[in-house]
């Protein structure tokens, strides 16, 4: 790592500096965005409950109802329904998906499209639940069209980094949020745990706390990084390839992460849980209100459990659209390779699944515990709600810290190599 910054701050590396300004210089803009209140509203003052997802992940715009209050949130939830829309549930998108670029290219147009309309229609639903039913219909119009175009230039902003700057914008605006809340959560968590106006004993011990909790969040983080590095490899051989000084068949290898379906089942599981809430805020009716909060929230032992099963589920089927066993198999078949001791075609696809199943058993339990950490949390300590251990946020902010690092790396790399190739 040290020897990749230090190979950065070379005088051949002066354009990739400037694409790590450009994209620093993008991200201040979404910071200084989470500060801009929507003009005619104010901080929301009452609980988010599910909606407290949405808020990490823009930053804490959603209370204090920014023009980014929405975030790249409608983005991300078209993204998973044109994915599961491309398995052959809507022939037009499941061709378009097999058509390389230029299919990729129009999904990813329609993917926006529908991503503006959910923007839209959130925005109105948000407007109406935490403005009240003192608003007009236009005061509702108008705050989700302001709200709209909030997502619009944050798309628009993620773009720009990801083509003149580095790494995913758009994973990268959720992270910057996901950052934002941090200095605020350790001064919280220092004013909860050291009590200045008690004696010396106390004070020392309000700090050795504070330590400890430090101590503990970096573990998990450390934690976080080995879980989402760790791979199974499956050996490949292709007999059709050249063979080695030994006479063997060259041999590679397909990695498969434990964690493939990353921090998606999470969220989308979220998402499903926020839908009682928004109606709940939205209808205002008594019985179903409290029907949601005792049952579809995640801190009552029956909504936990739900939570957790819609994380398994959501971990099953993702990892499963990513990686595609059968068609692998086919693809393997047709390339002339082989699962050393396993036939070709279907018993391939049998051997995959079974790994795929057991590995994504590790993972999802690895998600359910990092998802659950904060909720434990907050039940064994009286310290504020803006204070928590693990979270989905720190899960994202780890992957595309280490993925945007990768991208560094091996921008490095190539640049490197290049200048050494020509120097022959």
């Amino acid at each position: 790592m040290f020897k990749t910054m230090k190979q950065l701050f070379t005088s051949t590396n002066k354009d990739l500096r400037h694409r790590i300004y450009f994209t620093l210089g993008a991200l201040m803009i979404f910071i200084l965005g989470i500060s801009i209140r929507v003009p005619g509203t104010q901080d929301l003052t009452s609980s988010l409950g599910f909606l407290e997802l949405i808020n990490t992940l823009g930053g804490g715009a959603l209370q204090n109802f920014s023009i980014f209050a929405l975030g790249v949130m409608p983005y991300i939830t078209a993204s998973i329904i044109m994915q599961l829309l491309q398995m052959d549930i809507v022939p037009y998108f499941a061709e378009l998906s097999k058509q390389g670029a230029t299919g990729r290219q129009k999904l990813n147009q329609i993917t926006r499209y529908v991503g503006i309309a959910f923007a839209f229609i959130e925005g109105y639903a948000f407007a109406f639940a935490f403005i009240g039913r003192t608003g007009d219909v236009f005061q509702y119009l108008y705050i989700a069209t302001v709200l709209t175009a909030g997502t619009a230039f944050l798309l628009w902003l993620g773009d720009q980094i990801t083509q003149k700057g580095l790494g995913n914008g758009t994973s990268l605006i959720i992270m910057a949020g996901i950052i934002a809340t941090l200095p605020q959560m350790f001064i919280d968590a220092f004013g909860g745990l050291v009590a200045f106006d008690g004696t010396v004993q106390v004070i020392t011990l309000g700090v050795i706390k504070f330590l400890l909790f430090v101590i503990i969040y970096f573990a998990i983080v450390i934690g976080i990084i080995f879980v989402q590095e760790s791979e199974r490899r499956i050996p490949i051989q292709y007999a059709n390839k050249s063979t080695s000084a030994y006479g063997a068949s060259a041999q590679s290898f397909m990695p498969i992460k434990i964690n493939t379906a990353g921090v998606i089942p999470v969220i989308f599981a979220s998402s499903l849980l926020a839908i009682p809430g928004i109606i709940a805020q939205v209808i205002k009716n008594e019985t179903f209100t409290l029907v949601v909060q005792n049952y579809l929230t995640y801190t009552t032992p029956v909504g936990f459990a739900i939570y957790v099963i819609l994380i398994f589920f959501f971990a099953y089927f993702y990892t499963f659209i990513q990686v595609k066993p059968e068609e692998f198999a086919k693809n393997l078949q047709e390339n002339g390779g082989y699962i050393p001791g396993i036939r070709p075609g279907e018993d391939t696809k049998k051997h995959l699944s079974k790994i795929l199943s057991r590995l994504t058993i590790l993972g999802a339990t690895f998600l359910v515990v990092i998802a659950g950490l904060p909720i434990l949390f907050s039940k064994i300590t009286s310290l504020p709600t803006s204070v928590s251990i693990g979270g989905t946020g720190l899960l994202i902010v780890v992957g595309v810290a280490l993925e945007t690092y990768k991208q560094l790396e091996g921008s490095i790399l190539t640049r490197s190599y290049k200048r050494g190739y020509s120097r022959r």
